[in-house]
């Protein structure tokens, strides 16, 4: 009975743990309105502009609905770098932190938690934009599964980038450090076709998109939008979030252990 016990009272500890840390971020997310402003600023501004700029010639050239290409990456620019990488540089500089590293509390909850929160914000930013994407005329031709399989890809991608802020949160302790997180991310959106598709894509341009993950991403996302399944454009946009994924994990865990370690 003891050898059976033992384990079912480890889990349930875990994930009241993580629950714990993750209900208290979602609460500083409905006391930070202001917060959401800027997060949708940025996406929404991308996406009027480029469709307002762009529509016609793309349209043109290569015979897409450009609303519907461009709502991707509108999504894309909402959801990544959303997190409560700053909550945690709070915590460290208020020494709350430490007082939980004092308690019985599992060590990656206290990242899980946060990053919990973070998906949730996520999902509410995506859905700001999914909708303003509806209001325009956009449309999922894979049906409600390509809706489902499109938030997904989203909210994954959301999680794995989040590693980036954690990271630079506990090892700087510096808020300014953590805002500019979101930079890292900046060459990796342009250098895509997030404006043109790769075929009008030429030069070193298009040498560099076939290298860089959020292409495969974004590609990913589309298929979802036309009619029937890209199995392999979806294929690739999994590979690219879980390889971004293993390695902001790990560096983001490693400095919590560190963090642990040194005090």
């Amino acid at each position: 009975m003891i050898v059976t016990e033992k384990p079912l009272v480890q889990r349930v500890g875990f994930f009241s743990d993580t629950w714990t840390i993750a209900r208290r971020a979602i609460r500083s997310l409905l006391r930070e309105p202001e917060f959401i402003g800027p997060a949708l600023a940025i996406p929404i501004f991308f996406f009027v502009v480029n469709i307002g700029a762009l529509e016609a010639f793309v349209e043109r050239q290569a015979g897409i609905d450009y609303r519907a290409f461009q709502l991707p990456v509108g999504i894309v620019f909402a959801v990544t770098g959303i997190s409560r990488a700053n909550m945690l540089v709070t915590d460290i500089q208020t020494g709350y932190l430490d007082r939980m590293l004092v308690t019985p509390i599992r060590r990656v909850s206290l990242l899980l938690g946060l990053m919990i929160a973070d998906v949730v914000l996520a999902l509410a930013l995506a859905t700001v934009v999914l909708l303003l994407g509806f209001a325009v005329g956009v449309n999922f031709g894979t049906g409600v599964a390509g809706l489902a399989i499109f938030v997904i890809l989203a909210m994954a991608w959301s999680l794995a980038f989040t590693g980036f802020p954690y990271t630079v949160a506990l090892r700087t302790g510096n808020p300014a450090a953590v805002n500019s997180a979101f930079l890292i991310f900046f060459p990796f959106a342009f250098l895509t076709p997030s404006m043109l598709p790769r075929e009008l894509m030429s030069g070193w341009l298009k040498n560099v998109a076939a290298w860089n993950p959020v292409t495969y991403l974004l590609e990913g996302m589309r298929s979802v939008l036309s009619e029937g399944w890209d199995i392999g454009a979806l294929m690739k946009a999994s590979a690219a979030i879980l390889g971004l994924a293993i390695i902001t994990f790990t560096m983001a865990f490693r400095s919590l252990a560190r963090r642990v370690a040194t005090g």
